[in-house]
């Protein structure tokens, strides 16, 4: 494992990105930084986070070799690699807000941040980025944000987490390598936040309509029923569940 640590980027992944475009990285090359003043999120969010006190970090997973349908395995491992690790330090109520937002107690403590390389119909590569509220205990205006030391009241050391989660991203993609893709999809299913409840999503007209979280596609799609019992399959930013 290669880890480049630095003081503070705009992006780790458009970091990571860049070298990677300029000569061949191992696998599993991590790039950290202590301040992130551009980070990015899903549909083009801003990552915010105080320096020092978070996780800001991105992992390159050379070698992968998927079929382009099969790139929400990249996302599916990932978020399951996580919450393994969150476990071991006793982190409550963990869930997965679709696609790959981690929750606890309800609140998101983890982001997620998939750029994949594709050539020729097939996933070559992935860069994960990962932000993971740790030690920060402020969220100003982010009021369904939270963090490991405001969930347990302990400090944590940022680097033993990560070199966690990196180690257990490598167990991840040697079963997605194995073709363990089911069995992936029905773990990563069974921790999807408000599955079989009644909830309220928000598509891109902003129209509000209820429907129940029943699991994903095999592409990653969100598998909704909705009133006519009718299952209707939502592409990512289609849709926004609401909390």
């Amino acid at each position: 494992m290669h880890i480049i640590k630095l003081i503070a980027i705009d992006s780790t992944n458009s970091y990571l990105r860049e070298l990677s475009s300029k000569k061949d990285l191992e696998d599993f090359t991590v790039v950290v930084s202590e301040t992130q003043n551009k980070g990015r999120g899903q549909m083009g969010t801003i990552w915010e986070s105080e320096e020092g006190k978070n996780l800001t970090c991105s992992v390159l997973k050379a070698h992968l070799n998927l079929k382009a349908e099969e790139a929400f395995s990249v996302s599916m491992i990932t978020s399951l690699a996580i919450i393994k690790v969150l476990e071991r330090f006793q982190i409550p109520r963990l869930s997965i807000k679709w696609p790959n937002d981690i929750l606890s107690e309800d609140k998101k403590i983890c982001g997620i941040l998939i750029e994949n390389f594709i050539k020729n119909r097939r996933v070559e590569a992935s860069i994960i980025g990962i932000g993971l509220n740790v030690n920060q205990t402020i969220f100003q205006n982010l009021p369904q944000a939270t963090s490991l030391k405001n969930i347990t009241g302990q400090l944590f050391d940022i680097s033993e987490l990560m070199i966690h989660i990196i180690s257990e991203l490598k167990l991840g993609f040697k079963h997605v390598s194995n073709v363990q893709t089911d069995h992936i999809k029905l773990e990563y299913e069974s921790r999807l936040f408000r599955r079989d409840k009644p909830s309220t999503f928000k598509d891109k007209k902003g129209q509000f309509f209820p429907g129940y979280i029943k699991g994903i596609d095999k592409t990653g799609k969100l598998l909704i029923l909705l009133e006519d019992d009718v299952i209707k399959a939502f592409e990512l930013k289609s849709i926004q569940l609401m909390f």
